[in-house]
C-alpha cells in the first residue's frame, strides 16, 4: 500500500460562496478531515453535503495529532486539513504538520483560497507592493514591545489581526508607538456586515469608541514614510556643525570619502562644500 496524501484546504472567511470548486472536490475525495473545530467545520461540510470522518486538530493538540496524521498517511489514508476560516498555517494550525511531512518525505498539497490578509490589504488603499503580516500582537507589553520595536522603522505596510474586545487597546498602543499613521480597519470581511474604516489611527480610536467594535478585525497600517525617516535623520544632526556631522558618520565605521557624500546628501549641500570641512579630520 502506498502512502496517503495530505491536503491543506482553505475555507471561506465568511461568505460560504468563496469556497473553490477544487476545495470541494478534495473534501469529497479524501478519507478523513482534520478540523480546527469539528463543530464549526461540520456546519460547512453539511452545507455542501459532504459526509466524512472528522477529527480535531487545533493549536493545543497540534504536536501530538501531527504524529497521528503522519501514521495515517503512512498507512495510505488521504487527509484534508481545514481550519475555522482561511488558509491552514496562517495564524492557524498547519505549519507543524507541513514540517513533519517534509521530514518524513510525505506528499502534501496546499490549495490556494480565501485569506483575510490580501483581501484587507487591497481594501486598505495602502501600498500593496510590500507588506509584513504579524498576526495577533501578544497581549502583554513585555512580549509585544519587542514586536512593535521591529515594526517601527519598516517602510512596508503592516497587517495585524485583532479581536473586538482588544481593538481599542491595540489601536491606542499602535498610535503611541508607531505614531498617528494611516490605517484601514477591516471588519467582518466577506460577511453581511463587512465594514472598512479608513483614516488616521487617532480617528479610528474615536470612531470605535463611539461605535462598539464587533466581529473579527484586520488592521492594515501604513509603513514608515520617507518624510518621517528624513525628519528623524535631520534630528540626529540638526544641532551639529558640518565638521561634527562628518565625525559622527566616520565614527560609525564609514570612510571619509563616503562620509562626505552622506553628509552632503543629508544637508542638501554639494560634496565640494562639505569637503573643505573634512581636510583637517
Amino acid at each position: 500500500m502506498g502512502k496517503g496524501k495530505l491536503y491543506l484546504v482553505p475555507t471561506p472567511i465568511g461568505n460560504l460562496k468563496d469556497i473553490t470548486l477544487r476545495a470541494l472536490e478534495v473534501l469529497q475525495s479524501v478519507d478523513e478531515i482534520a478540523a480546527e473545530d469539528t463543530r464549526t467545520s461540520l456546519k460547512l461540510l453539511n452545507h455542501f453535503n459532504i459526509k466524512k470522518t472528522l477529527f480535531s486538530y487545533h493549536k493545543h493538540n497540534e504536536q501530538g495529532k501531527s504524529l497521528d496524521i503522519i501514521n495515517k498517511l503512512n498507512n495510505g489514508i488521504n487527509i484534508a486539513l481545514i481550519t475555522d476560516a482561511g488558509t491552514p498555517g496562517i495564524s492557524d494550525p498547519g505549519s507543524v504538520i507541513v514540517e513533519k511531512c517534509i521530514e518524513e518525505n510525505i506528499e502534501f498539497e496546499v490549495l490556494p483560497g480565501a485569506t483575510a490578509i490580501t483581501t484587507a490589504l487591497v481594501y486598505s488603499g495602502l501600498d500593496t507592493t510590500k507588506f509584513i503580516f504579524r498576526g495577533f500582537l501578544p497581549r502583554e507589553n513585555k512580549e509585544r514591545n519587542p514586536v512593535i520595536e521591529e515594526l517601527k522603522n519598516v517602510r512596508d505596510t503592516i497587517i495585524l489581526y485583532e479581536a473586538p474586545h482588544r481593538l481599542l487597546n491595540t489601536l491606542g498602543y499602535i498610535n503611541e508607538n508607531l505614531g498617528n499613521r494611516k490605517i484601514a480597519v477591516c471588519r467582518e470581511l466577506t460577511k453581511l456586515y463587512e465594514e472598512i474604516y479608513r483614516g488616521r489611527i487617532s480617528e479610528a480610536i474615536e470612531f470605535f469608541t463611539e461605535s462598539r467594535p464587533r466581529g473579527e478585525f484586520v488592521l492594515v497600517i501604513e509603513g514608515k514614510s520617507d518624510e518621517d525617516i528624513k525628519s528623524e535623520r535631520e534630528a540626529l544632526w540638526s544641532d551639529l556643525s558640518i565638521e561634527e556631522h562628518l565625525i559622527k558618520v566616520i565614527e560609525s565605521g564609514i570612510d571619509k570619502k563616503e562620509a562626505i557624500k552622506i553628509v552632503a546628501k543629508e544637508r542638501g549641500l554639494t560634496k565640494k562644500e562639505v569637503y573643505k570641512y573634512s581636510v583637517n579630520l
